[in-house]
């Protein structure tokens, strides 16, 4: 026990508000199984975030218990990790109010995520939309972790949890750890194949813009011969962001899936062009997921063990999560129960 103790704790969750794409698996959950044996890993299912938009009930709870599936088929081994849903552990609402009234209104009003999901919710722009950076917030600190596994896209709200725990440390003492943002170099962020400056997203409206974990083969080769590539006339296989954002795109899904450099990739496809190389990828991507794919439909049939995991987990991350909501209750004045 001494020794899982001392080791550094990370933490990260993924909303189950659509189904994991292969950008969720080549930027996060591929790199945190990888972690295990050196840090104490805690994985959720962020369902009480998820419901800053409108859900259908039935779904989410589906997807929530196909996302553990996945998370475990992705290799997060239950017995190396917790793996839990969110609103089991009732801390993370608890702490998230408190944190709520130490996080300025100017602050959240400025989150990037904010202004873009308003747009794109016209009709439902919550309170929870608003404050949900301090219920993130909550989500890190309660667990003290030393990394926080993080797309570039959410490295402002791991700013703004740097901003409260100070602005809370600074009246009550040292009472949250500052965690730091860990972003993978490789992989880090898979974009649309359908729009190569934008994300690959779990709610893409346009099926053809992404890859899920669970796509069939023959689906997975469709959308990779649809993909865009780029409007140049040199139809070479060269990796440049700015100038081919679509073919560099593409490079980095088959680096990811092979392990091949750039270099090396450029090299394997000198002189063919995009029409050979577009196959090639879906080729390693339909091998990447087929055994994520095969093992998740295996465990969705086995609901009393995929059950055990989110219990068990949930008790360990309570338990964890507990310590620290307690020491923030007694700072704030809070009468012990």
């Amino acid at each position: 026990m001494a020794e899982e103790t001392a080791k550094k704790r990370m933490l990260s969750g993924i909303k189950p508000s659509g189904d994991l794409t292969l950008g969720s698996y080549l930027g996060a959950i591929k790199n945190w199984s990888a972690r295990a044996e050196e840090y104490d890993c805690f994985y959720f299912m962020a369902d009480l975030h998820a419901i800053t938009v409108r859900q259908n009930p039935a779904d989410l709870r589906r997807r929530t218990l196909e996302q553990l599936a996945q998370y475990i088929a992705c290799g997060l081994d239950p017995e190396k990790n917790t793996l839990f849903i969110q609103s089991h552990v009732h801390q993370h609402a608890e702490l998230g109010w408190v944190l709520d009234c130490y996080s300025m209104f100017g602050e959240l009003s400025r989150m990037t995520q904010f202004k873009d999901k308003s747009s794109k919710n016209a009709d439902n722009i919550n309170g929870g939309l608003f404050t949900y950076p301090s219920l993130m917030a909550a989500d890190i600190l309660l667990y003290q972790p030393d990394l926080v596994p993080v797309g570039e896209d959410q490295k402002q709200h791991v700013e703004l949890c740097h901003t409260i725990a100070r602005r809370f440390n600074g009246i009550y003492g040292d009472v949250f750890k500052l965690p730091e943002p860990f972003v993978p170099k490789v992989g880090a962020r898979i974009m649309s194949l359908t729009n190569p400056t934008a994300k690959m997203s779990k709610s893409e409206n346009e099926d053809t813009g992404r890859i899920t974990l669970m796509d069939a083969p023959e689906v997975i080769m469709r959308q990779f011969k649809r993909a865009i590539t780029d409007s140049d006339t040199e139809n070479c296989v060269h990796y440049d962001r700015e100038k081919k954002p679509g073919v560099s795109n593409l490079m980095t899904i088959y680096s990811a899936c092979t392990g091949k450099s750039f270099a090396e990739i450029e090299a394997e496809f000198a002189g063919q062009g995009y029409g050979a190389f577009k196959p090639k990828v879906g080729e390693a991507v339909v091998e990447t997921l087929r055994p994520i794919r095969e093992e998740a439909t295996r465990l969705m049939k086995d609901k009393a063990y995929l059950e055990n995991v989110y219990r068990q987990g949930a008790e360990k991350a309570g338990y964890v999560a507990e310590k620290t909501l307690r020491k923030v209750y007694k700072k704030v004045g809070f009468v012990a129960r």
